[in-house]
C-alpha cells in the first residue's frame, strides 16, 4: 500500500476503514485528508466539485438520517498504489428518517437501500468518484414511489427551471482516472452477458444465471432465477429500446475466500421510446448511470453445461433520477 497509511493492509481494508470512520465514526473533517480538494462526484442527482462539497453533503445526510450505518458487503477492485487504484464498494445501508432534509419533512421511516460507490484512490486520497444510491428504495420505504419522489423534488428545489438537473454526459468532466478497469476473466465474461441481453440476446440469462441465482435490483427488489432477472432486465431495455449501451468500465477478481465476481459500470442513454419499466414512452431523452455486481459459481443455464454461471445479481441505478428526467421532459413537474 505505498502512499498510504500504513494502519491499512490492504485496498478493502482502506475503503472498508474510511467509510466507517467518515460516517459512524463521524469524522468527517477527516475528508480533507481523504478526500482530493478537486474531487469529481457523479451521481445520477448530478455531478458536484471539491471535498467542501463532500463534507456538506455528508453533513446534510446525518442530519436527517443520524443513525446511518454503511454495511461493506464487497469491494471488488483494480490497479495498483503506484499507479492508483478504482474501488468499486457495494454497501447495504440502514437508517431512520428523523431529520427534515432532502427527502422531504422527517418521517420517522426505517430504511434499508444499496450503494455502489466507484471511487479511484492513490497516495491516501479518493479523487474521482461514481456513486450510485437505491433512492428508489428509498421512496417506497417512506411510502411514496419514485415518480412522486421525483416530482416532489422538483418542487422543493425551485420547479422545473431552477432544479438541479440529473447527471448526463454533456455535464461531465473529466477526473484524474481513465482507466477502463482490468482484463480478468470474470469481468470479460459479466461484460458478454450484459451486452447480450442489451442487443435483444434474452436467452442470454436462461443460458449463464444459475437457476438459483439472487437477484437485487432498484427499488429494494429481491428475486430470484430466470424469470427474475428476465422480468428486471426485459423492463428496462423495452423502456429504451433504442438507447445506446456504453460499458465504461469492468474488473473482475478471483481472491482468496471468495467466489469469483465482478463489477461493471454501465451506461443507457437515449429516448424513452417504449412500454417498459418507465410506463407509456415519452420521448423524453435520458440517461441512466447504471452498475451491476455478480459472483459466480459452478452451475449456469438451463442445462448446467457451461461449468459456470451467475450466482448473484446485484445491479443498481437510480430510478427517481430516470423520473426527474422524464418529467422534466413531459412538463408534468
Amino acid at each position: 500500500m505505498q502512499g498510504f497509511d500504513p494502519k491499512w493492509r490492504d485496498f478493502p481494508d482502506y475503503i472498508f476503514g474510511i467509510t466507517q470512520e467518515i460516517w459512524e465514526g463521524r469524522g468527517l473533517a477527516t475528508l480533507t485528508q481523504y478526500y482530493a480538494p478537486d474531487i469529481v462526484v457523479r451521481m445520477p442527482g448530478g455531478i458536484s466539485f471539491g471535498n467542501q462539497g463532500v463534507i456538506a453533503a455528508t453533513m446534510a445526510t446525518l442530519s436527517e438520517f443520524p443513525d446511518r450505518r454503511l454495511l461493506g458487503e464487497d469491494v471488488i477492485w483494480s490497479g495498483s498504489p503506484e499507479d492508483g487504484m478504482l474501488s468499486s464498494h457495494r454497501i447495504l445501508s440502514t437508517a431512520t428518517h428523523t431529520g427534515d432534509g432532502a427527502f422531504g419533512p422527517a418521517t420517522g421511516k426505517a430504511l434499508r437501500y444499496r450503494v455502489i460507490a466507484d471511487c479511484h484512490a492513490k497516495d491516501n486520497a479518493i479523487d474521482d468518484e461514481w456513486l450510485i444510491r437505491d433512492n428508489g428504495a428509498i421512496s417506497r420505504q417512506m411510502g411514496s414511489t419514485p415518480r412522486d419522489f421525483a416530482h416532489a423534488q422538483i418542487v422543493r428545489e425551485g420547479g422545473p427551471e431552477t432544479c438541479t438537473r440529473p447527471f448526463t454526459p454533456a455535464i461531465d468532466r473529466p477526473g484524474p482516472y481513465t482507466g477502463r478497469g482490468n482484463s480478468n476473466e470474470w469481468g470479460a465474461r459479466l461484460a458478454e452477458t450484459v451486452t447480450r441481453i442489451m442487443n435483444a440476446d434474452v436467452a442470454a440469462i436462461a443460458q449463464v444465471y444459475d437457476r438459483a441465482a439472487n437477484l437485487f435490483y432498484p427499488g429494494g427488489v429481491e428475486s430470484c432465477s430466470h424469470d427474475g432477472a428476465e422480468r428486471f432486465w426485459m423492463g428496462l431495455r423495452a423502456a429504451f429500446p433504442s438507447a445506446e449501451f456504453v460499458i465504461h468500465h469492468v474488473i473482475g477478481r478471483d481472491d482468496p475466500m471468495m467466489p469469483p465476481r465482478a463489477a461493471l459500470r454501465w451506461s443507457l442513454t437515449g429516448t424513452h421510446d417504449g412500454w417498459g419499466a418507465f410506463g407509456p414512452p415519452t420521448g423524453a431523452h435520458v440517461h441512466v448511470m447504471a452498475a451491476t455486481h455478480a459472483e459466480f459459481g459452478p452451475w449456469g443455464g438451463t442445462d448446467g453445461r457451461h461449468g459456470w454461471g451467475i450466482r448473484r445479481d446485484y445491479t443498481l441505478f437510480d430510478e427517481t433520477a430516470i423520473w426527474k428526467q422524464i418529467l422534466l421532459h413531459t412538463g408534468d413537474a
